[in-house]
């Protein structure tokens, strides 16, 4: 049987945001998926994005995946920063509210692993937890002193050995200097995109969102 999304609108803080939302029955968890940089055109329909949504599916998830301000037929302008986040905290309510007895899991594509991982440093620090956090590729240079990453759940981070967008030797580095426990995962021969490589990327994914 084929399932699919449903197109949808949630109320963000500059007008209504754009998304699909998948329900499952008896789910295990819910989990919100940010999309890459919608300056250099990243969309909620992106190929990684989509990959994402499909493996949290499978592993038995609701899924929301969501248009930041400005992009598709989101309301608002780009940010490129607090407003992005901004945006993913109401779309993380908006799911939340919808499935109050379930773990929130956050994944991220590039642009979207800095929104994801703000967002989770920033829910934990209301007092919601986040039960799993995966930074794909990420924009690890936008992270500054004002985005603190979540201390609970488990963190994951997917990185092609040959980035051509993110510098994995910044991801390295930064992975090196991270003082709360995490999994670093390469991806050899693998470029930003995962062109080829999607479904290494669901391998690696998808065993983790399952435990």
């Amino acid at each position: 049987m084929l399932i699919r999304e449903t197109p949808i609108f949630i109320d963000g803080p500059q007008g209504q945001l754009e998304a699909l939302y998948l329900d499952t029955a008896e789910a295990r968890g819910v989990a919100l998926i940010c999309h890459p940089n919608p300056v250099q055109g990243g969309t909620m329909l992106n190929k990684v994005i989509s990959t994402l949504q499909r493996t949290a599916r499978d592993a038995g998830f609701v899924t929301l995946r969501f248009n930041y301000r400005g992009v598709g037929q989101s309301a608002g302008s780009h940010d490129m920063g607090n407003g992005e986040i901004d945006d993913a905290q109401a779309a993380a309510a908006w799911l939340c509210r919808q499935h109050p007895d379930l773990p929130l899991t956050l994944l991220g594509f590039s642009f979207g692993g800095f929104v994801a991982a703000s967002l989770g440093g920033r829910l934990e620090a209301a007092g919601q937890s986040v039960r799993h956090l995966f930074m794909i590729a990420p924009a690890v240079m936008r992270l500054g002193p004002e985005h603190s990453l979540p201390v609970g759940g488990t963190l994951t981070v997917v990185q092609p050995e040959t980035d051509e967008v993110v510098d994995p030797a910044l991801v390295y580095a930064w992975s090196e200097q991270l003082q709360r426990p995490h999994e670093l995962l390469k991806v050899a021969e693998c470029g930003h995109f995962f062109h080829g490589k999607l479904t290494d990327l669901k391998d690696r994914v998808l065993p983790r969102l399952s435990n």
